[in-house]
């Protein structure tokens, strides 16, 4: 069943378009824009161009889901297949089915709300042209890592974003942004060429680096020992990218510098890579070595769920002085363990759970930071005393609509059954209750357990942070110390300044201004059409769970079956 119906010929040229249109948008933003195309300034024409390419993207990978055949979701659609490499028997080969298509359509759309809402708010930093650029190269590269079916291509685009998130962190971020600019590039650099030498490995022992023909082979092809030094190899590699603890440390450092837009994009598209490159090359074609290792994987997954909880908890404590965005930041730490406990199950459930799970958190935590970006242009900080301690009122006295779409995100965050992420947590919990044949299910019992106590510690930080933030600490005295008062936040470098938005004063005039309860600007209409699509999403997938698992399990299925469903 297809919603339209769409060409085989068209298929392709779409998926292609997909993924090459960025690329080619990101030349186009260093060009000087024709003279009918300027706008009021080179800066606003090229943040519209950048609002352009990504809504074009977002409008072909919609026209590609509803082409998209429903009725056989784990069946390679809308396929290119050209010879590149022939003495290595490299290929362009582009597919999608049920696994890849929803985090195409996450990318796309995530990356699209980014660009519309930097064309109102762009960060403050160097040229607009290079920073749309930089987001168009990063688009890219994530559309090719979901698209692309041969092993040396998913490295090209798996290190292709590298580069364009460096520089946006370490260009466009906030205080500490060196260091966590290259923290980040050292961390995943160096886990990607240990990466690329266990691809090496499995394509050269077994012939092919085509993905397709590895997984439908199910690794029959490979000995059991190579099985085990390739998932080694190349699960170090992935597990800094998701990241996995004890690999993680790179990720609160770089949530913190980032800038809103690099923060969603990071926590809502780049970590799925590292979790997809599990699904999607060592779960079918290294099933022996998984095997081997999947206790571990769920050992340090369950470790942590816990570590990640207990952080924020350490943050969210008065007196802390943790910042909000880094916070969240371990939350992902703690969400992304869940996807791991899944994938190491080796079970459609548990699989099945970790992929709703990842687009859950893509859509939950996305709009998580672009709330805490928006809280903190407000306040000029995200520090979590200070965000409490402003007045006795917080956000529900002064921006009433910012403070319940917080207090959304944070209850869908923590599990909250009618919303999205309720669902990718419970399965991987089932599924790690019935691992798969040949692995302890005791062990496995133990680690549903100990995930399940980490569902209660994730609830007691998100609501921690609603009480502090949202409804706010009251203090003793009456006015506001010169500390505690609330901080106009910094123009933009560049960029236009629309009427009405990023220009405008970050605390706003409601009503009479007293000293406890200064009036702060509400959602703004760019605000608003940014999260709007992200609220949908996240209550449709809720309570209409079958709209994603009903892609993804047949495609699990088969891949689990080696190519045989």
């Amino acid at each position: 069943m297809t919603v339209i119906d769409i060409s085989p010929s068209v298929m392709q040229f779409l998926l292609a378009f997909i993924v090459v249109a960025p690329l080619l948008g990101a030349l186009a933003a260093l060009l000087p824009a024709p003279p009918g195309l300027r706008g009021r300034n080179p800066d606003q024409a090229v943040l519209r161009h950048g609002v352009t390419v990504t809504g074009a993207v977002l409008v072909a990978a919609i026209v590609l889901a509803a082409g998209f055949d429903h009725d056989h979701p784990a069946m390679m659609q809308a396929t290119t297949d050209i010879s590149w490499i022939p003495a290595l028997d490299v290929r362009i080969h582009l597919g999608i089915d049920g696994i890849s298509l929803p985090l195409l359509v996450l990318t796309a759309l995530l990356t699209f709300l980014c660009a519309l809402y930097s064309y109102f708010k762009l960060p403050a930093g160097p040229s607009p042209k290079a920073f749309v650029a930089l987001v168009l190269v990063l688009e890219s590269g994530t559309l090719a890592t979901f698209a692309v079916l041969d092993l040396l291509l998913f490295f090209l685009a798996f290190e292709m974003v590298l580069i364009p998130m460096y520089f946006l962190i370490a260009r466009w971020g906030g205080d500490q942004r060196q260091a966590a600019a290259w923290k980040f590039i050292l961390y995943t650099l160096l886990g990607s060429v240990v990466m690329l030498l266990g691809l090496l490995l499995i394509g050269l022992k077994s012939g092919t680096f085509d993905m397709v023909a590895l997984a439908t082979d199910n690794g029959r092809g490979l000995t059991t020992s190579v099985q085990v030094i390739a998932v080694l190899a190349i699960g170090l590699g992935l597990a800094v990218k998701t990241p996995m603890w004890p690999l993680h440390s790179w990720l609160p450092d770089a949530h913190t510098a980032a800038p809103t837009v690099g923060s969603v994009l990071l926590a809502g598209v780049l970590l799925k890579m590292g979790t997809y490159g599990f699904v999607r090359i060592l779960l079918p074609v290294a099933p022996d070595g998984m095997r081997t290792f999947a206790p571990y994987l769920a050992a340090f997954a369950v470790v942590g769920i816990v570590y990640g909880s207990l952080a924020c908890l350490a943050l969210a404590r008065t007196g802390a002085k943790g910042d909000l965005k880094r916070l969240i930041a371990y939350s992902s730490v703690g969400h992304m363990g869940f996807v791991l406990l899944g994938i190491a199950t080796m079970t459609p459930t548990g699989v099945n759970g970790a992929l709703f799970a990842n687009i859950a958190h893509g859509l939950i935590t996305g709009l998580l930071f672009f709330l805490v970006g928006a809280v903190k242009d407000r306040y000029g900080t995200a520090d979590l005393d200070t965000l409490a301690g402003a007045t006795g009122a917080a956000l529900y006295g002064r921006a009433p609509r910012l403070g319940a779409l917080l207090a959304f995100a944070a209850v869908a965050s923590l599990g909250l059954p009618g919303l999205a992420g309720f669902w990718g947590e419970m399965l991987t919990l089932f599924g790690a209750y019935s691992p798969a044949e040949g692995l302890s299910r005791p062990a496995f019992r133990t680690f549903m357990a100990i995930g399940a106590f980490g569902t209660l510690l994730t609830a007691a930080y998100m609501l921690i942070v609603v009480r502090r933030v949202c409804m706010g600490e009251h203090a003793p005295h009456s006015r506001l110390s010169p500390d505690e008062q609330p901080q106009q936040a910094p123009r933009a470098a560049d960029g236009p300044q629309p009427s009405g938005t990023a220009g405008s004063p970050s605390l706003e005039t409601a009503g009479p201004r007293t000293a406890t309860t200064p009036q702060l600007a509400d959602i703004h209409p760019y605000e608003a059409a940014a999260w709007t699509p992200l609220v949908a999403l996240t209550v449709l997938a809720g309570l209409w769970p079958a709209v994603l698992l009903g892609l993804t399990d047949p495609a699990v299925q088969q891949l689990l079956a080696g190519g045989k469903s």
